[in-house]
């Protein structure tokens, strides 16, 4: 059986250098409990059997209320039978990942260019994580690429028949509404939620406007089709 994202997706990038294993499963839980659907695990320096562990404990977190990727760790994410797995740019080729993974698995895949996206979409991605959209404290310093980029990774890559495109990189609740209408299918948070007082409440917030965003951009994708049907030449 073949896993799915639930568009639109609102992701949660469950840092351990942000929030410590121990808390983890609790602030997972309580952002799935407000709207996140994805949560991909990122342990960039947590040996193995430590991951394994943490993973079956998110899987308890989750339930059935949202999909539990691995960042990185194909070996973790085929051992905890997980239902996929997110790539960076510069990991396994995501055909490569599928050979270590069970069938049906998602794999996704971190881009921050047309041509990663182009390169990451020949490779068999089932969707990208495109960024960094907006100036974020998790790589302080570095010049976003603006919700431009992923107007033009969606104008090569996007569309009927395309991977899903999810946004990174200092999204808010007031802000996301330019990423969705770039052509995202949803949007990845790791602080804004995960370091939140309240990470229920903010989830809830987020995940209010992203569904807005995604019924407005619904609204004018069918009202331009409408326009465009009408028209003669």
């Amino acid at each position: 059986m073949t896993a799915e994202l639930r568009l639109p997706c609102l992701c949660l990038v469950a840092d351990c250098s942000v929030v410590g294993p121990d808390e983890l499963p609790h602030r997972v839980a309580a952002a799935v409990e407000g709207g996140v659907s994805l949560v991909q695990l990122r342990a960039k320096e947590m040996p193995g059997g430590l991951m394994l562990s943490l993973v079956h404990e998110l899987e308890r977190a989750v339930a059935r209320s949202a999909t539990l990727l691995v960042n990185e760790r194909v070996d973790v994410a085929a051992t905890a039978k997980v239902p996929g797995v997110q790539l960076g740019e510069q990991a396994l080729p995501a055909r490569d990942a599928r050979q270590l993974l069970a069938p049906g698995s998602l794999v996704g895949r971190s881009v921050h260019s047309v041509e990663g996206a182009m390169q990451a979409v020949g490779d068999g991605a089932d969707f990208l994580v495109v960024g960094t959209m907006f100036e974020t404290g998790s790589h302080p310093g570095e010049e976003p690429a603006g919700p431009q980029l992923m107007r033009a990774v969606a104008a090569r890559v996007g569309g009927e028949g395309g991977p899903p495109l999810i946004g990174i990189g200092g999204i808010t609740p007031q802000n996301v509404d330019a990423v969705i209408g770039a052509g995202a299918s949803g949007v990845a948070v790791i602080r804004s939620i995960l370091a939140a007082n309240d990470p229920r409440s903010a989830a809830e917030r987020m995940r209010s406007s992203l569904e807005t965003s995604w019924q407005n951009s619904a609204a004018l994708l069918d009202n331009g089709a409408r326009l465009g049907a009408g028209r003669t030449t």
